[in-house]
């Protein structure tokens, strides 16, 4: 079924199973594939489904266009919060939605050519293995755009795979981190031009589906509730951020297209 965002544009998360790959595709062109929340639904679903489906072996996840994988999340949902109570149910959503990618069985695998910012960032995260153009850009701006956070959980994620570092430059300086220094890192496998990206991918793909299932299975569970199991309630600050006037006035300026102005309250 092809759903549209408010403003009709189409907004839809894709599946295609390719023998014993399945490939997912982000695609939501006119808004650089950001995710709403009826794509975050199907997603949720579409792992749900692949988790049951004993003949998918390793998963791809791609964003539509060639200029970005995602680029957040649907921003014009903000605009009706009220409270702070209202920002940590979104947080739990999107904790909610992204649980049966993380926790998915087989190996998956994010290609990546352009942007993969906020949602996006999560998204290629709870993904096991990440390739990229050299061009990509990976970060989440919002002390810079709208001024909210993310749950403990996210957080925890990111910091698993990006080093509590970089997770700093992204969230306290609002920077865009490169793809060459995150192949360095290792949270890249490699880098490659676009056109050969999705060779690249199936090569991938076909390699990890040689290997034992249960193996693998294993090893990605024991290191998801390595990470769930130390986590600690940050409710009270998620509450705090979504309920102060920095995120309301954040999310308006975002939408008028005009720079935020912070005021710390």
């Amino acid at each position: 079924m092809v759903e549209q965002d408010k403003v009709g544009n189409i907004a839809q998360v894709l599946l295609e199973i390719r023998g014993n790959i399945a490939h997912i595709t982000f695609d939501h062109v006119a808004a650089r594939n950001a995710m709403t929340v009826s794509m975050y639904q199907s997603l949720k679903s579409i792992c749900e489904d692949l988790a049951k489906n004993p003949s998918v072996r390793v998963a791809i996840f791609r964003g539509a266009g060639g200029k970005s994988f995602v680029s957040g999340s649907d921003i014009a949902q903000f605009s009706g919060f009220k409270s702070g109570d209202d920002g940590v149910h979104y947080e739990e959503g999107i904790d909610s939605y992204l649980a049966p990618l993380a926790t998915l069985s087989i190996p998956t695998i994010a290609v990546i050519d352009g942007m993969a910012v906020g949602g996006g960032l999560a998204i290629a995260s709870c993904c096991d293995f990440r390739i990229s153009t050299p061009g990509a850009k990976f970060g989440v701006p919002i002390a810079k755009t709208l001024g909210n956070c993310l749950s403990a959980g996210n957080i925890a994620w990111l910091v698993t795979h990006l080093n509590i570092n970089i997770v700093k430059r992204m969230l306290l300086l609002a920077e865009m981190v490169s793809a060459e220094e995150l192949e360095k890192q290792g949270y890249l496998l490699a880098t490659y031009e676009q056109d050969q990206l999705g060779t690249k991918a199936q090569a991938l793909a076909e390699r990890l589906s040689q290997l034992a299932p249960i193996t693998q299975k294993s090893s990605k569970l024991v290191l998801a509730r390595l990470i769930k199991n130390q986590l600690p309630d940050c409710n009270d600050l998620i509450s705090e951020t979504y309920g102060s006037n920095d995120f309301k006035n954040g999310v308006a300026a975002f939408l008028k297209g005009q720079p935020p102005n912070w005021t710390g309250s």
